[in-house]
């Protein structure tokens, strides 16, 4: 078959549209599974260097947290180091959020000894058949499960971790030994061995906090880039000693925790709880967005790719993002970086570390979870609605006994307190003659009690009994239940000669009702209409009683 040119034009043009379509949808299905590509290519020089300064900082400070964290695994130190490799490369393609690093932690160490007791082979597999369980979430879109996640929780969380891991360095500033890791024993026996303290550690912890605080404050009083040539220069010599604070590594931040038991569901749902919170927060705190469903596919695959260097499951780390966000990481990258120091350690910076002062790492890592406590949050939520304050408390109090169940409970307060207002919802009455009632939110099988306890008291039991305008133009959404006991009412309604007449239903609502083909079912556009409805029926009815009173 032999094509007009304009045929031919068509045809070419056509083809022209849907392939840049396709083009253009698998390039944003392309960005969307690996988030690098939306900033690799408005990466510069700028970026480059925050990015190598935040990566060897986070980098000295993860090596020895993980020996540390090896041993709380129960396993030898070396598999704190290959569990601390995969996070950065992994992450700096597939994850989101510009702060997180994901490693070894305190609270996934001890469940990995719960689970595999300090076997190497047990603990390496275990990390592959975590991953696998993350990865999977992340390819059925069940990132939304965490969204179950509330902004209070993430506070009550961010502020009783800063809290713990904090005081946790008070023992290294004062040089005491033999605290235990348990929050309120720690906080008994460092006051009970105050006397005990050494006035070296005392003293070099004290000068380097005080130095650190002074820098920091003068790094947000010293001006703008409209400041004077001076200025400018001050501010950009104290940013530099300020940002330098970081090159030291910290010591262990661990919080006391006590092995709870565990298995295959336990440590993979932990992991992505303390990490989602872990980059919710900081996203909040920096202004950006992270995507749930990436960051499972983050903590996935590092996982499953982390066992092929011999690691154990990971999560992010609050203390190392809390240095890294401190910092000034501006991408991922910086990941790279603090994996490359990580791998370096491993061949030839172990002696290294053997001599750093721990008063000195303690005062870092106080000033950098030190701005994570937002005292101010209590205010805000008690000045715009009070009932917030139930789940931070109590994912606050909660987390300085272990901070998994803090984050669990909080989550429970906040779903009770959802599934309340959900079989409880606000109805508002109006008395026009019927009563008018309102329900503030959809009606599903939680509130069908509820609406019904209303009707029955408000109009059916009053006497006389009083018909009812049902307004539904806040209702989208309806379910089986509430079809079943809206039949009964109508039944009641109609033995006693009153009417329920629905009112601005919207069309899905309105479909629902007709299939379900309900008798005596009556509704209008709007509730002056079905006022006047009702009012027709009424002067029908007085008409026909006075009809028949004269016929007798």
């Amino acid at each position: 078959m032999v094509l007009s040119h304009g045929a031919h034009m068509t045809v070419c043009g056509n083809l022209f549209f849907l392939g840049t379509f396709m083009a253009c949808r698998s390039d944003c299905t392309l960005r969307a599974w690996l988030p690098i590509l939306s900033w690799l290519p408005r990466y510069n020089l700028k970026w480059l260097q925050m990015d190598v300064l935040a990566g060897i900082t986070v980098g000295l400070t993860a090596v020895p947290q993980a020996l540390a964290y090896a041993e709380i695994a129960g396993l030898p130190v070396q598999y704190g180091l290959y569990s601390a490799i995969m996070g950065g490369f992994i992450y700096t393609l597939l994850g989101t959020s510009k702060d997180v690093t994901l490693g070894p932690t305190a609270i996934m160490s001890l469940l990995c000894f719960s689970v595999v007791g300090g076997q190497p082979h047990r603990a390496v597999l275990l990390s592959c058949l975590c991953g696998l369980i993350q990865a999977t979430m992340a390819l059925l879109r069940l990132g939304f499960l965490l969204d179950f996640i509330s902004f209070p929780v993430i506070k009550g969380f961010t502020c009783a971790a800063a809290v713990t891991i904090g005081f946790g360095q008070v023992k290294n500033i004062l040089g005491l030994k033999g605290i235990p890791h348990e929050f309120s024993l720690a906080v008994y026996y460092t006051f009970y061995k105050i006397p005990e303290a050494r006035i070296g550690d005392v003293v070099l912890g004290l000068l380097c906090l005080g130095v650190l605080v002074m820098l920091l404050f003068m790094k947000a009083t010293l001006g703008s880039d409209d400041s004077p040539p001076y200025s400018r220069v001050a501010r950009k010599l104290v940013w530099a000693v300020a940002t330098s604070q970081y090159l030291c590594p910290a010591w262990v931040l661990l919080f006391f925790v006590q092995g709870f038991g565990g298995g295959l569901a336990v440590i993979p749902l932990m992991g992505l709880l303390e990490s989602i919170a872990i980059a919710k927060a900081f996203a909040s705190q920096n202004g950006y967005r992270i995507d749930a469903n990436q960051e499972l596919l983050a903590i996935g695959v590092t996982n499953i790719m982390g066992s092929f260097v011999s690691a154990y499951p990971v999560t992010g780390s609050f203390g190392r993002t809390a240095v890294n966000s401190q910092t000034g990481v501006c991408t991922p990258a910086g990941g790279i970086v603090t994996s490359a120091i990580v791998l370096l350690s491993l061949a030839f910076l172990m002696p290294a570390f053997y001599y750093i002062p721990k008063a000195s790492l303690a005062a870092v890592i106080i000033c950098a979870v030190a701005p994570m406590v937002d005292y101010r949050i209590v205010t805000k939520m008690w000045r715009i609605r009070k009932l917030d304050l139930l789940p931070f408390v109590v994912t606050f109090l909660t987390s300085f006994w272990q901070v998994q169940y803090g984050i669990i409970a909080g989550v429970a307060v906040s779903g009770a307190l959802l599934l309340y207002n959900v079989a409880r919802p606000q109805i508002k009455m109006w008395d026009h003659g019927m009563l008018v009632m309102e329900p503030s939110s959809g009606l599903s099988f939680p509130a069908t009690e509820y609406l019904s306890h209303i009707i029955h008291t408000q109009a059916l039991q009053a006497f006389p009994p009083r018909s009812v305008v049902l307004d539904c133009h806040h209702v989208s959404t309806i379910d089986y239940t509430v079809i079943t006991e809206l039949r009964d009412l109508l039944a009641q309604f109609k033995l006693r000669n009153v009417q329920l007449i629905f009112s601005r239903l919207q069309p899905s609502v309105l479909e629902v009702l007709l299939a379900a083909d309900l008798q005596a079912l009556r509704y209008t556009d709007s509730v002056e209409a079905a006022l006047q409805l009702e009012c027709n029926v009424a002067t029908t009815l007085t008409s026909n009683t006075s009809d028949l009173g004269l016929f007798g």
